[in-house]
């Protein structure tokens, strides 16, 4: 019994022995290879660095060759002072403009002009108007006025207005605002205050619709207004008179452009009453041909 007993035992551990991994005590027993060796007769894949994902680098690439280093004027360029403000010049500038000088169909001759000289917000303003009629002077008009800007394309001003025709010349004082409205329509919009309490307004737009570089077409529209009648002078309460034309002009040079076109006027309600009683038309189309030109 006892010896069975150790045989069995034997027997045992005999076959642990025999089923014990050999391979993995030769493994646990080989040293370690260094980092990056590979190691011959293994079973098991060295494992791969792992790379980085597409669009995500570690390191800055170099710039080509032929690119300049970055400067310090480079940055400043790429991120300017925004925090400053406009510098107005200084300097005293001038403009002088006939919008129209032309000759009318009928031998009679118009005019619209003006100027201006001072510097950006700050400037003294002139305009004249008028027309001849059967080859006289007819209406005349001049400005004198100071105008400050208010804003990017708008000016206030303020100044007197002196009339020679028609009737008797008087002198009025004018307040208003003129400038460049949504969409480029060049808008003058003036009210007057004229001795015994006689108050008037005009407003006149116009537009320049470029047909080529050079060729440019140009609406017109002008309308006054007035607060009492003055039978002396051939006026009536409310609106006066209107002017509608259409001119196409052919810049030579950007100063200067001749042009031709049609004009409509027309005096309305009581003034118009007025010129029927004196004998003159109400109402009339002309073609008219001029020069526009600026300095």
């Amino acid at each position: 019994m006892t010896r069975l007993t150790r045989t069995g035992a034997g027997a045992i551990v005999l076959a642990l022995l025999l089923l014990t991994p050999v391979p993995a005590l030769a493994q646990a027993a080989k040293p370690a290879a260094p980092p990056g060796e590979h190691q011959h007769g293994s079973a098991e894949p060295q494992a791969k660095p792992v790379e980085p994902a597409a669009g995500h680098h570690h390191h800055r690439q170099p710039l080509p060759a032929n690119v300049p280093p970055l400067t310090e004027e480079d940055r400043k360029a790429a991120f300017p002072d925004v925090r400053g403000h406009a510098v107005h010049d200084s300097a005293i500038h001038y403009v002088a403009m006939f919008d129209r000088f032309e000759w009318q169909a009928d031998k009679d001759v118009g005019w619209d002009s003006s100027g201006w000289i001072g510097r950006d917000r700050n400037r003294m303003w002139l305009r004249s108007e008028g027309r001849t009629e059967d080859g006289r002077l007819d209406d005349a008009d001049v400005h004198v006025l100071y105008g400050h800007a208010f804003a990017r394309w708008w000016d206030v001003v303020g100044g007197i207005r002196q009339d020679f025709r028609p009737g008797p010349a008087q002198t009025w004082a004018a307040i208003g605002i003129q400038g460049l409205a949504p969409y480029w329509f060049d808008v003058e919009a003036t009210a007057y205050v004229g001795a015994g309490g006689r108050t008037a307004a005009r407003v006149e737009v116009e537009y320049d619709l470029l047909l080529t570089n050079r060729a440019v077409l140009q609406p017109l529209v002008e309308i006054n207004f007035a607060g009492k009648r003055d039978p002396e002078r051939g006026i009536g309460a409310g609106v006066t008179n209107a002017d509608l034309g259409f001119r196409v002009r052919y810049e030579l040079r950007r100063e200067i452009a001749p042009y031709a076109g049609i004009a409509w006027s027309w005096k309305i309600g009581e003034t118009a009453d007025f010129a029927r009683s004196a004998g003159h038309d109400v109402s009339g189309v002309k073609l008219v041909a001029g020069v526009r030109w600026w300095l």
